[in-house]
């Protein structure tokens, strides 16, 4: 069974930010790893080659895959800041309604910008989701 092909490097998670063209991710990029360090106690590594991670955690779904991945994290993509929030969006719904402008996915919450959104709504979703990560999981 092939593993993960999303997995911490060794890369150099600044060097990644500033090679980000747009001066605004760039920023947003920095002010989310001073977040996301401060609420995991956790260094950021770059995951592949876009995805800056914190923490680790070990999964095994019921078909005998298995892997380790970040337990929250993002990636300044070109269309939106992408958000990592690992445990899914089910219970985040008055969070969400006080957030801004955003979207969803599985675990994804897309941001056009940080200045666009509420930062303290943000940091409560961030640091319940890594909550439950560590209630669920063996996190590291």
């Amino acid at each position: 069974m092939a593993g993960n092909k999303t997995v911490a490097t060794e890369a150099s998670v600044t060097e990644f930010i500033e090679s980000v063209e747009d001066e605004r991710k760039r920023a947003d990029s920095y002010e989310l790893i001073d977040l996301m360090r401060t609420i995991t106690g956790s260094e950021p590594k770059l995951w592949g080659s876009s995805l800056v991670g914190f923490g680790n955690y070990h999964y095994r779904y019921a078909s005998g895959r298995e892997g380790d991945f970040f337990i929250t994290g993002f990636s300044p993509r070109k269309t939106a800041l992408t958000v990592y929030v690992m445990p899914g969006f089910d219970g985040y719904e008055k969070q969400l309604a006080r957030l801004g402008p955003y979207k969803t996915g599985k675990s994804c919450l897309y941001l056009k910008s940080l200045d666009a959104v509420d930062r303290g709504v943000l940091e409560e979703i961030i640091a319940d989701s890594v909550r439950r990560m560590r209630e669920t999981y063996d996190c590291t």
